[in-house]
């Protein structure tokens, strides 16, 4: 007997996706959209909705699971650092005295997670007022080369490092997830 879960998915049509292209939200039929910018934004939602997709249907405990030992990273601890990176992005972008840390001490977004719901529901919500908050605050520099804060980074760099950080962190969600419960896809 192992230890490990059967893998899985939900798609029929593609056995490598995380839903059948009917049933998946990131899927839309039609162009792309027309622009840098507009592609980049389309680009970031479509991340965002892949790591919270990657989390739908878990319990606090399987959220919090950690990955592979000495590893802190967990799928509830993805959140948080996401929902860390989003204000350091703000603060990154304004003149202002920087906003302080959600969670505390450097790594505590993973370090001390905790499989609580209230747990689970505070660091969503983190996260989607993190998000609101940067996407407000960008939304007035349409200019991809205009540069902004303290230390100048343009609109652009910002954007693609947004992409970026998600990206890579929905590959550890991908993992993270087929850990907990064996389901695959992208």
């Amino acid at each position: 007997m192992s230890d490990q879960p059967e893998r899985w998915t939900r798609a029929t049509v593609y056995t490598d996706m995380w839903a059948d292209p009917a049933d998946d939200p990131r899927d839309s039929d039609g162009a792309s959209p027309d622009g840098e910018l507009a592609t980049l934004q389309d680009y970031l939602v479509s991340y965002r909705l892949t790591l919270r997709m990657k989390c739908e249907g878990l319990d606090p405990e399987q959220l919090a699971r950690r990955s592979v030992p000495p590893s802190t990273m967990s799928l509830l601890g993805l959140v948080r650092h996401l929902a860390e990176v989003e204000r350091d992005w703000r603060n990154w972008i304004t003149e202002d005295d920087p906003l302080p840390k959600l969670y505390g001490r450097r790594g505590a977004d993973f370090d001390e997670v905790v499989a609580e719901q209230a747990e689970v529901e505070a660091a969503f919500a983190d996260l989607a007022r993190e998000q609101e908050a940067l996407d407000a605050a960008l939304a007035g520099h349409q200019d991809l080369g205009e540069r902004l804060g303290k230390e100048e980074v343009s609109v652009r760099e910002l954007w693609v490092h947004r992409i970026e950080e998600y990206a890579r962190h929905c590959g550890h969600a991908d993992l993270l997830r087929e850990c907990v419960d064996g389901r695959v896809g992208q």
